[in-house]
C-alpha cells in the first residue's frame, strides 16, 4: 500500500485531491492532510509516507523549505502548482512528476502510476522522464490580446507593468510598451514569480532589472525608471531583493 500526505494550503483543493484519489481505487493510504511547512515537516517525520503530494506556495513558506528541512527521510514527492516556472527546481528535487492546476483526474493517475516505477529506477532517469513532460509545458513568454492583434512578451525581456483605470501597459527592456485593456490583476498568475513581484497596486516588477531600492520606498530599474513599493509590501520586497 502506498502511504500519503497532502501538503496544500487551499482546503477545497485538498479535499478535491482526496475525492479524486478515492475514486481512482489505487491502494492508496491518505495519512493526512497539511497546509504549512512546519505542520508537514511533523507529519512527514512522525508518519514517514511513501509519496507526498506538494504544492509549491504554502503559507508559511515555499515547498523547497520542508524539502530542506526533512532530506534525510526516504519519500517520493509529486508536484502539484499553478506554477510551472518551478519546473528545473521541482527536476532538482526528484520529483516523481508534476502537475499544474487545475488538477485532472487523468494527470493525477499518470502521477500516481509513476510511484512504483520510480522506486526502481535511478534518480538520474526519474529526472529525465519528468523533463521529457516539462519541457512543452514551461512557459517562457505571455501573450497579450491588443486592439490591433496578439502580442508575445517575453517574461526575460518585460522589465515592469503599470496599472491604470483598468489598463496594464507592459514595459520591455527594447523600450517598446504595449497596452492591454484589463487591470493588471488579470495578468499576475501568468507571471513567474521566481522573477516578478507585485510590489504596489499599480505596478508588477521584474527583479532582475533592479538597480536599488530607497528606503522611502522606491525602486530604480537599470533602465532609469523608479517604481513604488507599498508600504504592505516593503518587508516582502526587501525579503525577495536579500534572498
Amino acid at each position: 500500500m502506498i502511504k500519503a500526505l497532502i501538503v496544500e494550503d487551499e482546503l477545497y483543493i485538498r479535499k478535491g485531491l482526496i475525492a479524486m484519489i478515492e475514486s481512482l481505487d489505487k491502494d492508496i493510504d491518505i495519512l493526512g492532510e497539511c497546509e504549512t511547512v512546519e505542520a508537514a515537516i511533523t507529519v512527514t517525520r512522525a508518519c514517514k509516507p511513501t509519496v507526498i503530494f506538494l504544492d509549491i506556495n504554502l503559507k508559511d513558506g515555499i515547498a523547497f523549505d520542508f524539502l530542506d528541512q526533512v532530506k534525510d527521510l526516504s519519500f517520493q514527492v509529486i508536484f502539484i502548482t499553478a506554477y510551472d516556472q518551478y519546473a528545473l527546481q521541482a527536476l532538482k528535487n526528484g520529483a516523481v512528476d508534476y502537475i499544474l492546476k487545475p488538477v485532472s483526474i487523468d494527470d493525477l493517475e499518470k502521477a500516481i502510476d509513476k510511484i512504483d516505477v520510480a522506486k526502481e529506477q535511478k534518480q538520474n532517469e526519474r529526472l529525465e522522464v519528468v523533463k521529457e513532460q516539462l519541457v512543452t509545458n514551461k512557459k517562457e513568454h505571455m501573450v497579450l490580446k491588443l486592439q490591433e492583434g496578439y502580442q508575445v512578451v517575453r517574461f526575460k525581456s518585460l522589465m515592469y507593468c503599470k496599472s491604470d483605470k483598468g489598463y496594464t501597459t507592459f514595459y520591455t527592456e527594447d523600450k517598446k510598451s504595449y497596452l492591454a485593456s484589463k487591470p493588471i490583476k488579470d495578468f499576475e498568475d501568468q507571471f513567474p514569480e521566481e522573477i516578478f513581484m507585485r510590489t504596489h497596486q499599480s505596478y508588477v516588477v521584474n527583479l532582475r532589472y533592479v538597480d536599488r531600492y530607497d528606503k522611502s520606498g522606491y525602486i530604480y530599474l537599470k533602465s532609469g525608471e523608479i517604481i513604488p513599493v507599498s508600504g504592505r509590501n516593503k518587508e516582502g520586497f526587501v525579503k525577495r531583493l536579500l534572498g
